[in-house]
C-alpha cells in the first residue's frame, strides 16, 4: 500500500492526470534531449556531405546556403514535431494557424522587417557614417562567382535560406519555448505576469544564442535581447507568429541587400555594397546594426508600428493571456479529489 502510493505520488509529479501528459517542466527536459537527438540523426542520415566531389558543379557557397537551410529545416520540423507529439498542442496553439489574418500579420511583418533596416541605412548615409560604393557586388574574399550574376544569384538562394532560418528559430524560441514557459509560470505567477516573464526570459535567451557570433559585445547581446522582446510581443499581443516570422526573415535579408553584417556574418552578396566608417559604437561595426546604437531608435520605431498595426487590426492592444493556457487535441478529465 505505501509503495503504491509512493508511485503515484510520484506519478502525479511527473505527469498532470487531468491533461493526460507530462508536466511543463519534464515536457521541457525531454523535448530539448529528443530534438537534438533527432536533429543528430536525421542530419546524419540525409544531411548535406560537404565533400567537394558531391557539389555536382556547385561552388562551395552554393553548397554551403543549401547545407545550414537542411540544417535549419530539421531544426524547426523535428523540434515542433515532437513538441506537438508531448505537448498534445493544436498547431494553433503555437501560433501556427494560417488563416487569412495570419497572411495580413506576415504581410506587415515582412514590410516592417524590410522598412527598419532601410532606415537604418538612410539615417547613416545621411549623417555620413555609411556610404555606398557600387551596385549587386559579392564579398571579395568569398570563393562564390563573382560579379552582378553571382550577387543576383546568391540573393536569390537567401530568400529561401532566410525564410527557413529566420522561421525555425520563431517557431522554437517563440512558438514552442514562449508559449510553454508561460504555461509552466502560469500556476505561481498568473496568466499576465507569466507570459510577460516567458517573453522576456526568451528574449534573453535569444541574445545568449548570438553572443557566440563574431564580433559579439555586450551591447549587441542587449540590443538582440530587446529585438526578441519586441518578437515575442509581435506573438503575444497577436496569438499568431505571422509578425514575428515575417519580421525576423526580412530583417535579416534587409541586412543583406544593404551590405550590412547579420549578427556578424557576412552573407557574401549585396544589392547595394556600403561601407561603413563611423563610429563603431554607433553603426555595430563588424557585428552590423544589430551591435550599435543606431538598433535603439529602431527599435522604438518598431514597437510603435507594431502597437498601430495590432490596434488596427484587433482593435486593442493587449497582451493575451491564452498564450499561457494550453488548447489540446485531447480532452481533459475531471480527477476527484
Amino acid at each position: 500500500m505505501v509503495r503504491s502510493d509512493f508511485i503515484m505520488e510520484v506519478r502525479g509529479y511527473l505527469i498532470n492526470p487531468a491533461e493526460r501528459r507530462l508536466r511543463t517542466p519534464w515536457r521541457l527536459i525531454v523535448w530539448a534531449f529528443l530534438a537534438g537527438f533527432v536533429g543528430i540523426v536525421l542530419g546524419a542520415l540525409f544531411g548535406v556531405v560537404p565533400a567537394p566531389e558531391r557539389t555536382t558543379g556547385l561552388t562551395p557557397a552554393l553548397y554551403a546556403i543549401a547545407e545550414q537551410t537542411w540544417g535549419f529545416l530539421v531544426l524547426s520540423v523535428g523540434g515542433l514535431g515532437i513538441g506537438y507529439l508531448l505537448d498534445r498542442r493544436t498547431l494553433a496553439d503555437y501560433g501556427l494557424d494560417p488563416d487569412r489574418q495570419w497572411w495580413r500579420d506576415a504581410g506587415f511583418g515582412l514590410a516592417l522587417g524590410f522598412g527598419l533596416p532601410t532606415l537604418a541605412l538612410a539615417g547613416q548615409v545621411a549623417v555620413g557614417f555609411t556610404t555606398v560604393t557600387g551596385v549587386l557586388s559579392t564579398s571579395p574574399t568569398d570563393s562564390f562567382v563573382f560579379g552582378t550574376t553571382g550577387a543576383l544569384v546568391r540573393l536569390a538562394l537567401l530568400v529561401p535560406f532566410f525564410v527557413v532560418q529566420a522561421s525555425a528559430e520563431e517557431i522554437i524560441v517563440r512558438g514552442y519555448l514562449l508559449t510553454n514557459l508561460a504555461e509552466g509560470l502560469a500556476g505561481t505567477l498568473g496568466k499576465w505576469r507569466a507570459v510577460v516573464a516567458a517573453t522576456a526570459v526568451t528574449g534573453a535567451l535569444f541574445g545568449l544564442l548570438h553572443f557566440a557570433n563574431p564580433s559579439a559585445s555586450l551591447l549587441s547581446t542587449v540590443n538582440i535581447t530587446l529585438y526578441g522582446i519586441l518578437l515575442g510581443a509581435c506573438y503575444v499581443l497577436t496569438g499568431r507568429l505571422a509578425i514575428a516570422c515575417g519580421f525576423h526573415v526580412a530583417w535579416n535579408y534587409t541586412l543583406s541587400l544593404w551590405d550590412f553584417p547579420v549578427s556578424g556574418l557576412d552573407t557574401g552578396a549585396a544589392l547595394l555594397s556600403t561601407e561603413s566608417t563611423g563610429p563603431a559604437v554607433v553603426t555595430g561595426g563588424r557585428f552590423g546594426i544589430e551591435g550599435g546604437l543606431v538598433a535603439l531608435p529602431l527599435l522604438v520605431v518598431g514597437t510603435a508600428a507594431l502597437a498601430w498595426w495590432v490596434h488596427r487590426e484587433y482593435g486593442e492592444v493587449e497582451i493575451l493571456e491564452a498564450i499561457a493556457t494550453p488548447d489540446l487535441r485531447i480532452r481533459t478529465r475531471s480527477i476527484d479529489t
